[in-house]
This record gives structure tokens, C-alpha cells and sequence, in this order.
């Protein structure tokens, strides 16, 4: 056995055992707290819907750490998997959430702890909040595609809202994002329908995105519920200008005149409507009759006709359309019910050329103006003052301009 100056050999088998039963006792003792599995929390939070069958979406959720032990972390999600946002107090003894809870939902709350010895603890959390007294929906208008410039936005409610004060609310919530942007503002055409229009005319090409931020959100004695989102885009500017006095329509494209139609509008009577109109939809072929405009059946002015290429600007019955029968008076005299009519050809060709949304403005004519909203989307004709009225975020009043307004049902071939 050899030895070095002043301390014995020792072989080398000896001086590594010892280090191996260190290391040993390393791995099979107490962990380090991180790569521990964490304990069951259960006994060491306070959930203020413990007990509960369900709980109330009014109230913040609030978790709280017994003594002894401290909140390192919190997760609550829906079951969409949208974060509910919160704040942990500094000593992580409490946990509050900061946005609202939506009524009838389920959440997922998962909750991080540590003890005095710093080891990791875990509670995870299922709940369901309670609906609300009544739940506020809201559907918006068109479907998606692409629309006209004069292409109003709508919001139908599920419920009526009668307070400005929560109209307000409801305004803030359903937000329009249109690229490139617009001035516009929403319009309470009634307690429970608004409709949202720009200050002029919808840019050609823009693309709009409508969405509500009402679910969880208190409206009186109720709460928002989820809505669909809705999104849209606006062609080219599409006008159509019908002289009535001169009987003719020139239709326009981004400014440029296409083409100049001779018409023949509302006789004496039946008077078409002057103003600004939206195109409602269009249909290939229409069996107009009288009585469905109040015109008995065998009187003088009775018709049953079958009409091609009808372009619709009012639910009442007002088409712009194919009238072969009436050739001889387009251009020179007013002879309808109420209609525009033109020649086969030609009304083709404006089906052809127009689309839902774009607009049909009528001057000259020795009919009644055009309603905003009770008879199809005449928002156009409310001059930006009166609409801006009719917004609960801009006006100080309850209810707005807008109220609908009584219309003749009368139009017709």
C-alpha cells in the first residue's frame, strides 16, 4: 500500500462508494418543489361558489388562499377556451376576476398553490354560472356576402329595451369596423331593432366586420347573451336616378352613366314614391295581382299579371320590372300602379347590372317620400342630424327620429 506525504492510501473502490450512497440519498429523498407532483389544494382555497349549485354571474369570482398557504397562479376559461382576466393580490392571498361572467356558462378554474415549504399545490375548479333573470340576444343583418353602398346594418334584440340608459349600453356593445373607415352611429328604429348606416353612402369595396360585446354584460335586469358575427362587403357604387317628370332612369357605376332608360312610373293615384330606396332583393319572374296592394279584384284598375326581372325597393309591393305592355308610354308618360316599368330588354339588363343593397333614388314624381323604415330600408332619406337623434350615445333623450312611419300599400304594376 503506498501512501502520500502525511495521509494513508486508500484504495480507490473506498473513496467512491461514499459518493455514490450521497447520491443516492439525493434521488430517493425529498425532491426539489418544482419537479414534485403537486399536492391536492382542495383544503388550502376558498371558492367563493363552493356549495353552490350554480353561481352568480353578477358577483367577481374570488378565490382565497387559507393560512399557511399562498396562490401562485389562476386560469379560468369558458367552455370556448376565452380567458376570464383577474387580479392576484402581491402576497397571493386572493384572486379576483376583473371581467364579467356570462349567465348560463360553464367554467374551468385552475388553481396553483405553494405551502410554507414552497411545495406546489393544485386545485382545478368546474362550475356553472346562473342565467339571468332574462338573456339579451342579438342577430345581425344581412347575411354575410356582398351588398350595395346603400346597404343598411341591422340588429334585431330579442327583447325590448326601453330605458337610454341601457340603450346606451346596448350601442357600445355592437361595434362596425369598416375598412377603409367610416363616421358612422347606430339608430333605434324601435325598442328592440337598430339600424347602423354611414354619414354617406358606404365606400366601393370596403369590408366591414359587425360583432356584439353584450354576452355577460348587465342591460337592466339582464345579461347579453353570445351573437353570430357578421361580415360583409360593398361592391361598386351602383345609383339609379329615375326622373319621374321626364320618364327616365339613368343608371350610374362608380359615377359613370351606363346606360338611360325610358320608364314609365306611378299614374295619378298610385303615384310612385319619391326619395331615396334601397334594393331589397330581386326576382326573376313575380305574379303580381291587385288585391294585394287594396285593389278589389274586377274593378277598373284590377290587374293579374305575370312580371319579369323584378328588382325589389319596398316590401309593400314596389318593383322596378319588365312591362312589355306599356312600351308605348315609356319614355313619355306615367301609366302604373306605382312601378317603374321598362321594356323586357332593358329591365334584364338592370337586373343584370344591380345588386341587393345598391340604390334607386325617385324625384319628380307626384308621390309621398319615401319612409325610413317602415316599408324597406329608406335610412338614406333621415339627414345625418336626424339619424345622429336617433342614437342613444349621442342624443340625451329616450327613443330617437326614427320611429316608423305609416305607409300607403299601394304600389303596383
Amino acid at each position: 500500500m503506498s501512501r502520500i506525504r502525511g495521509f494513508p492510501t486508500v484504495p480507490v473502490f473506498a473513496l467512491l462508494i461514499p459518493g455514490l450512497a450521497l447520491g443516492s440519498a439525493a434521488c430517493a429523498g425529498d425532491p426539489h418543489p418544482l419537479s414534485s407532483k403537486p399536492y391536492d389544494a382542495s383544503e388550502q382555497i376558498v371558492f367563493n361558489g363552493d356549495g353552490d349549485q350554480k353561481v352568480n354571474p353578477d358577483k367577481p369570482l374570488e378565490i382565497t388562499a387559507r393560512k399557511g398557504g399562498r396562490i401562485t397562479d389562476v386560469t379560468a376559461t369558458d367552455a370556448a377556451g376565452r380567458h376570464v382576466r383577474g387580479a392576484l393580490t402581491h402576497d397571493g392571498t386572493r384572486w379576483q376576476s376583473t371581467t364579467p361572467l356570462a349567465a348560463g356558462a360553464h367554467y374551468t378554474v385552475r388553481v396553483s398553490t405553494e405551502n410554507g415549504d414552497g411545495d406546489p399545490g393544485l386545485r382545478s375548479i368546474g362550475f356553472q354560472t346562473a342565467g339571468a333573470d332574462q338573456l339579451l340576444r342579438v342577430a345581425f343583418g344581412p347575411d354575410s356576402g356582398t351588398y350595395g353602398v346603400g346597404q343598411p346594418i341591422t340588429a334585431e334584440l330579442s327583447r325590448p329595451i326601453k330605458s337610454h340608459k341601457d340603450r346606451a349600453t346596448v350601442e357600445r356593445a355592437l361595434r362596425v369596423e369598416s375598412h377603409p373607415r367610416v363616421t358612422g352611429l347606430w339608430h333605434w328604429v324601435d325598442n328592440k331593432t337598430l339600424h347602423y348606416r354611414p354619414r354617406e353612402y358606404w365606400p366601393a369595396g370596403a369590408r366591414i366586420e359587425v360583432h356584439s360585446g353584450l354576452q355577460g354584460v348587465r342591460v337592466g335586469k339582464m345579461r347579453g347573451g353570445a351573437a353570430k358575427p357578421l361580415k360583409l362587403r360593398i361592391g361598386a357604387r351602383v345609383e339609379a336616378v329615375t326622373d319621374a317628370s321626364r320618364h327616365t332612369m339613368t343608371v350610374k357605376r362608380n359615377g359613370k352613366v351606363l346606360r338611360t332608360i325610358p320608364v314609365t312610373t306611378g299614374k295619378p293615384g298610385f303615384d310612385t314614391r319619391n326619395g331615396i330606396k334601397t334594393i331589397l332583393g330581386k326576382e326573376a319572374f313575380v305574379q303580381m295581382r291587385s288585391q294585394s296592394v287594396g285593389i278589389a279584384a274586377g274593378s277598373a284598375e284590377s290587374y293579374d299579371l305575370g312580371v319579369h326581372w323584378a328588382t325589389r325597393v319596398t316590401w309593400s309591393g314596389e318593383y322596378l320590372h319588365a312591362a312589355p305592355w306599356s312600351v308605348g308610354s315609356q319614355g313619355s308618360a306615367n301609366t302604373s300602379h306605382g312601378c317603374t316599368g321598362m321594356s323586357t330588354e332593358n329591365a334584364k339588363w338592370f337586373f343584370d347590372h344591380v345588386r341587393v343593397g345598391d340604390i334607386v333614388v325617385v324625384k319628380g314624381s307626384g308621390g309621398e317620400k319615401m319612409t325610413p323604415f317602415d316599408n324597406g330600408f329608406g335610412d338614406w332619406n333621415l339627414s345625418w342630424a336626424k339619424w345622429r337623434a336617433g342614437s342613444a350615445t349621442q342624443s340625451s333623450g329616450a327613443g330617437g327620429a326614427g320611429a316608423a312611419q305609416s305607409s300607403r300599400l299601394r304600389p303596383g304594376v
